[in-house]
């Protein structure tokens, strides 16, 4: 039975960023957002806008991305979801979709977002993960990128880590950003209630930095607090990093 009330819905989708030009539209260029809501206004024969809960930037992944929207005419969510994936293909999964309560948005209901950002610090380039991680191919100090990570967790305005947005403040709160290593590879985890532009990828360049000894860790706290995005002088490519997870209450 079709309802004729407006349905809220939940999405979540994982997917390759490869080929596109980041999550959010753009006109003329191949995003996320517009080959999913194209997908959407197909099934539903109707424009669809979406919320999403973290908007990638070319070339990011997401294991785990959720997405927001309503419609007044939705019947079989299996079927929808069928579909969806479907005229999606290969680079975006379709993990679920489910009604959501009349007050969720996809980016304002979120309470936390964690990002995975791989480093291949190997000799040898791996053909089968080149796509999804950096190959720096020498060894880091682990112990001097842990201790300077430590500094950045906490509330802290992150403008020495983020593209500058006339009107926008960089005040973030970073719950987590840690450094694991296991046969070569490295994981630098960040979990914050929000990220501003670039700043995962310019944390992870930074403490590349200090890795190779480019960049003195102790002065982490001074980097920190200059507030000048030229305080950093490298950003990691974007293809090393992946939205991990999205949390909600």
């Amino acid at each position: 039975m079709v309802s004729s009330e407006v349905t809220f819905l939940r999405l979540d989708i994982a997917y390759d960023g490869t080929g596109f030009r980041g999550y959010a539209r753009q006109t003329g260029l191949r995003t996320v957002q517009r080959e999913l809501e194209d997908a959407l206004g197909t099934i539903l024969r109707a424009d669809v806008v979406t919320s999403v809960a973290g908007r990638t930037d070319a070339g990011v992944h997401a294991r785990h991305q959720v997405v927001s929207f309503q419609h007044d005419d939705v019947a079989d969510l299996d079927r929808m979801a069928r579909s969806l994936q479907g005229l999606l293909g290969p680079e975006i999964a379709v993990l679920g979709l489910t009604t959501a309560p009349d007050d969720f948005s996809a980016r304002f209901s979120a309470t936390w977002r964690r990002y995975r950002y791989r480093i291949d610090a190997r000799p040898a380039r791996d053909p089968l993960t080149r796509g999804f991680v950096w190959h720096v191919g020498r060894p880091l100090d682990l112990a001097a990128m842990r201790a300077a990570a430590a500094v950045f967790v906490g509330e802290h305005d992150f403008s020495s880590f983020c593209r500058a947005v006339e009107g926008k403040s960089n005040i973030r709160r970073l719950a987590e950003l840690s450094v694991e290593e296991s046969n070569g590879l490295i994981d630098v985890w960040a979990q914050a209630n929000a990220f501003c532009h670039q700043m995962v990828r310019s944390l992870v360049g930074y403490l590349y930095d200090v890795g190779r000894g480019f960049s003195d860790g102790t002065m982490a706290e001074e980097v920190l607090a200059a507030g000048d995005r030229s305080a950093v002088a490298t950003v990691a490519p974007a293809h090393g990093l992946t939205l991990w997870e999205v949390g909600y209450e």
